[in-house]
């Protein structure tokens, strides 16, 4: 993972694709900042999870950007997040995330909302990097209350 943002990122000099190159720069100063406070170079998951960070944080800059009226600033940032989940594995469907939270629902089998830290715990290391983990909460919210 970590090649591929690097070879990305001389690509992206090579064809002067400014946009490309900011946004990979930036996330590989993300991956080397978290390096640096783990002592150790991070492995394809860790990767993927400061990529996720990072889009999160555009995500959340754009509902800032939407309450400020600036689409300059949503289109800009949307695109960020475009190149970001080049980065991501393949996202899963709402189909295929109730299906693996069905299964961690049955082997975990949680008996009110108190357990949702456990079934978090169960599915990340599933999930990791494939869906929104917001969205994910939500679903597991939705279910523990029925």
């Amino acid at each position: 993972m970590r090649n591929q943002i690097l070879e990305d990122l001389k690509t992206a000099m090579k064809n002067q694709d400014k946009e490309r190159l900011s946004v990979i720069r930036m996330v590989k100063g993300a991956i080397q900042m978290s390096e640096l406070n783990k002592k150790h170079e991070l492995s394809d998951a860790e990767v993927i999870d400061v990529i996720s960070k990072e889009i999160k944080t555009r995500k959340d800059s754009i509902n800032e950007f939407k309450k400020g009226n600036r689409e300059d600033l949503i289109e800009k940032t949307q695109k960020e997040i475009d190149i970001l989940q080049t980065y991501l594995p393949k996202q899963l469907s709402e189909e295929e995330l109730n299906e693996i939270i069905d299964k961690v629902f049955d082997k975990v089998k949680p008996e009110s909302s108190k357990d949702m830290g456990m079934v978090m715990k169960e599915l990340k290391p599933l999930i990791n990097g494939k869906a929104d983990m917001g969205i994910v909460s939500k679903i597991v919210k939705t279910k523990l209350e029925k």
